[in-house]
């Protein structure tokens, strides 16, 4: 008989204690010690089906032969930018996303789509009459190699790989299924390691690429152990306003691409239509002779767009000016209305200051700076500035408009849409030949208002 002991773990952090504890001495957090039973017997690997080779043995580095990884196209274009250009054989894909933002509804419209591979798609959460009738709701033609079943059990998970023989492994989620090896409940530290561990295994001996969709707790981070996201291949987290349309697919880890790359989805009736120009859905045409609105040529990974930065300036009514800005970081706000009063002599501390990203977008790249002060200026005169006219560029604490990177792809981005000038800091190499835009440098954030105001 297997010997047994209990343990009390932190279901944040996963760290381990003999007895219980209010707060963790790990992490810090309080009442989050569960107790545990570890059983103390050798794991088998009778469970998995999958035993591991016995003739490997240590290499020369120089004796290892290096090949470019041979990828899987998913048949989605925004999925396939983020993973770095399809899914890597046997890879283990982590997505994460807040509940009912779309990550089931997004990973079955890929599996449904991709051609010639045979799929084996495990839920935990729906039975398969809900998988079918959302399949149905995506009006995607049916494909005859995906495989749909509702199963918790790791064990049996594995009978049915065995049986079906799937190219991809989707698991959905990977904090309801549970394992014989840990005798604690569904979604704790334990049994989220002990199954993400056998997937790992599976994945690296079978070749088989296995995508997880998991949780998120209320701090925005992929719910159970950090171990989780350390033994995976690629994190991606799926992101949105619930009250927008808009979905946003981020890759926070990808040790076969890069991390900057993002995809952009729109939320239909129909399922998530891939948005291939972002430029165009962040841009409305209807602010004209609107004041207060402002350009701004942002990049997000590789890709440059424009977007729509919207201020609103009043006059306080109460003692404390407010201050509020939505997809924009606030200090980062109150700094450069500390700059348009300390450099350039416009008096905004009496007054409340309202700032809004257009599409629910959340926007950390600093080029869009002199964007977003244009147009706090011109809500503050109540003057609107060109539609035709956007603008790029980094401001400082002196005053001065500091150069940004990819300048070149930020100008072509904004010729494509058909603005006629684009206000930018000054650079000495830059090739400006076969332009049919204007292009305005501003050394400071004064020049920057001669050309927008006059």
């Amino acid at each position: 008989m297997a010997k047994t002991k209990s343990v009390y773990v932190c279901q944040n952090c996963g760290a381990e204690a003999a007895k219980w504890v209010g707060k963790c001495p790990a992490c810090g957090e309080w009442n989050t010690y569960v107790e545990e039973i570890i059983r103390k017997e050798k794991p088998s690997t009778v469970a998995t089906g999958f035993i591991s080779p016995e003739n490997v043995k240590p290499q020369r580095i120089q004796e290892v032969v290096a090949s470019e990884e041979v990828r899987d196209d998913t048949g989605n274009n925004e999925f396939n930018r983020v993973l770095g250009g399809g899914i890597v054989p046997g890879s283990l894909t982590l997505i994460g996303g807040e509940p009912g933002i779309g990550k089931s509804t997004l990973v079955l419209q890929i599996v449904l789509n991709i051609q010639g591979k045979r799929t084996l798609y495990v839920s935990g959460e729906e039975s398969t009459k809900q998988l079918k009738l959302r399949a149905d709701r995506l009006n995607v033609q049916n494909n005859s190699d995906c495989f749909i079943v509702s199963e918790t059990s790791l064990e049996q998970i594995f009978v049915h790989i065995q049986n079906v023989k799937p190219d991809l492994v989707i698991i959905d989620s990977i904090q309801t299924i549970s394992t014989e090896m840990a005798e604690s409940s569904p979604g704790s530290v334990s049994q989220v390691r002990e199954c993400s561990a056998a997937l790992l295994k599976f994945a690296k001996e079978s070749n088989i690429p296995v995508i997880l969709i998991g949780h998120i707790n209320k701090e925005g981070n992929i719910a159970g152990p950090k171990v989780l996201e350390h033994i995976v291949d690629t994190v991606l987290q799926f992101e949105g306003d619930q009250h927008y349309m808009y979905r946003i697919l981020r890759s926070i880890k990808n040790r076969f691409g890069s991390t900057a790359e993002l995809g952009i989805y729109e939320m239909q009736q129909s399922g998530l239509r891939e948005v291939s120009n972002p430029s165009e859905m962040l841009l409305s045409n209807n602010h004209e002779g609107l004041s207060g609105t402002a350009i701004g040529a942002a990049i997000e990974g590789i890709r440059p767009f424009l977007i729509e930065t919207q201020a609103l300036v009043s006059t306080a009514a109460y003692g404390t000016p407010q201050r509020s800005a939505t997809g924009f970081d606030i200090r980062r706000l109150n700094m450069l209305l500390a700059v348009l009063e300390k450099r350039v002599g416009f008096k905004l501390a009496q007054k409340d200051v309202y700032l809004n990203i257009a599409g629910g977008l959340k926007i950390n790249d600093p080029a869009i700076d002199l964007a977003i002060i244009s147009a706090i200026l011109s809500s503050n005169m109540d003057i609107a500035i060109d539609e035709q006219t956007c603008l790029a560029g980094e401001v400082g604490l002196s005053g001065e408009i500091r150069p940004i990177n990819r300048i070149e792809q930020r100008i072509s981005e904004a010729e494509k849409l058909g603005f006629k000038r684009i206000i930018i800091p000054e650079y000495k190499n830059i090739s400006l030949k076969n332009r049919s835009i204007e292009v305005c440098f501003a050394r400071k954030v004064e020049e920057a208002f001669k050309y927008l105001f006059g």
